[in-house]
């Protein structure tokens, strides 16, 4: 680590505001950073070297300099939003080498709050699966180089918990930004429905994808997310004791859960019941059909994102993927299935304020060629996420928060829901979490 890599979003943004410290110096360190480590970890498919020192230099001389919420902080961008310049690949060789012309508008937004963009991260092809690997590399989990990061999200989880950066850009549709954190030992949240812009892929995968951040700490998520919601992040955080239920039991019938995640779900109870919380167990009334509602809708969005693009350059499984979703296209586009399972969970969450879950059923699988692989093989090992889908499908808020630790000594993790508006009830829990029961921030990696 040098002077400012492994440093604090927040403590960066400081730092460059009270001018002890260049946006150019803070920048450099991270690119050196990039440069040692990241042929190991495939975080990036695009490292933006002289521009983004360019861009750091251009915010050292803006004249709002002290009153930038992310000043000089290094920030890496998934590679399906729109950085200006830049082509967005979506992972795929199917896409067009094609400069954007205007940056998507979070990047905007984070842009004018003072980042800088130091590059674009690897996603699996068209964002479909909860591995990151493809034509333009392999996402490694920087805790056990032997395991993916996740995905869809899985480079910005990579860069981030390997001190590539500090923070970083994602979107989640089935779990994009909940599964890499997990793995990576990040603290995130997907915001609900209308709280950050979407704008992602042909029509945000029928309203399920949300833009969010990825971070160390629930100081730097706050401060990106209220960035990337223009300040209008709702705060709405219930005073005193909550009514948190525990759920262990998996959404996705047949799906055991390892101990880990269970362990850490009991271990998180208990320090929000030691809070003062009223904690106790209560499993939601997941419909026998979740999981044929989940294969439909994650299909369907794949099939509408694949329109346009030549098959013969899509891998074998995004093929597959996006046949079994063109018959599902109509009746998802629709919307009966979602407003069905939000009729069906909103009791449950008038006699609850939070859900508390396991992030993920088992550790992530071995990092490998998984687009040369069959889609059978990819579906059933992307059954370790069963927690995540149906709060894209209900549109409400959900974060991952890490708690214990694998057998491995690699992070494990927990999942917090809440109905619509409650980002910041989710965001105070996980700050007692933070406190509580502090977690490493960012990962040695082997060598370095």
């Amino acid at each position: 680590m040098t002077e400012w890599v492994g440093r604090t979003a927040a403590e960066i943004a400081a730092a460059v505001r009270a001018k002890e410290v260049t946006p150019r110096a803070v920048v450099a360190e991270h690119l050196a950073r990039i440069d040692r480590l990241d042929g190991r970890i495939g975080a990036f498919r695009r490292v933006r070297a002289e521009a983004a020192l360019a861009e750091a230099d251009a915010v050292g001389a803006r004249a709002g300099l002290a009153e930038l919420p992310l000043a000089g902080v290094p920030l890496a961008v998934k590679d399906n939003l729109a950085v200006r310049g830049e082509s967005h690949r979506d992972g795929s060789a199917a896409t067009r080498d094609t400069p954007a012309a205007e940056d998507h508008v979070t990047v905007a937004r984070l842009r004018a709050a003072g980042a800088v963009v130091v590059g674009l991260t690897n996603v699996p092809e068209l964002c479909v699966f909860g591995t990151t690997e493809g034509v333009f590399g392999t996402s490694r989990n920087p805790w056990d180089l032997s395991r993916t990061a996740g995905g869809s999200s899985g480079g910005s989880a990579a860069a981030v918990a390997a001190g590539l950066v500090p923070l970083a850009l994602g979107n989640d549709g089935m779990g994009s930004l909940r599964i890499p954190a997990a793995n990576c030992g990040l603290v995130t949240l997907k915001p609900g429905y209308g709280v950050v812009p979407a704008g992602i892929g042909n029509g945000d995968w029928f309203g399920m994808s949300e833009n969010g951040p990825l971070a160390t700490t629930v100081e730097d998520l706050r401060l990106m997310l209220d960035v990337l919601a223009d300040g209008a992040l709702p705060r709405t955080r219930e005073p005193g004791s909550l009514r948190v239920a525990v759920s262990l039991r998996s959404p996705l019938p047949g799906v055991s859960v390892h101990r880990s995640y269970t362990n850490a779900v009991r271990e998180a109870a208990g320090v929000l019941a030691r809070g003062g919380h009223q904690v106790r167990r209560a499993d939601p009334p997941y419909p026998p059909s979740l999981g044929v509602t989940t294969i439909r809708h994650w299909t369907a969005g794949t099939a509408v994102d694949a329109e346009g693009l030549d098959p013969a350059r899509l891998t074998r499984r995004t093929r597959v993927h996006a046949a079994v979703g063109r018959r599902f296209v109509p009746s998802v586009r629709g919307g009966d299935g979602r407003e069905r399972l939000r009729a069906r969970m909103a009791p449950f969450f008038s006699a609850h304020d939070v859900l508390l879950t396991p992030a993920l059923a088992r550790r992530s699988p071995a990092a490998g060629p998984w687009h040369e692989r069959g889609w059978l093989r990819n579906i059933v090992a992307n059954t370790y996420t069963p927690f995540t889908p149906p709060w894209n499908l209900t549109g409400w808020p959900a974060m991952s928060v890490p708690c214990g630790t694998l057998p491995s000594g690699a992070p494990c993790a927990v999942q917090l829901v809440g109905r619509p508006g409650s980002e910041d009830v989710l965001l105070g829990l996980a700050e007692e979490l933070e406190r509580r029961r502090p977690w490493r921030r960012t990962a040695t990696v082997a060598g370095f």
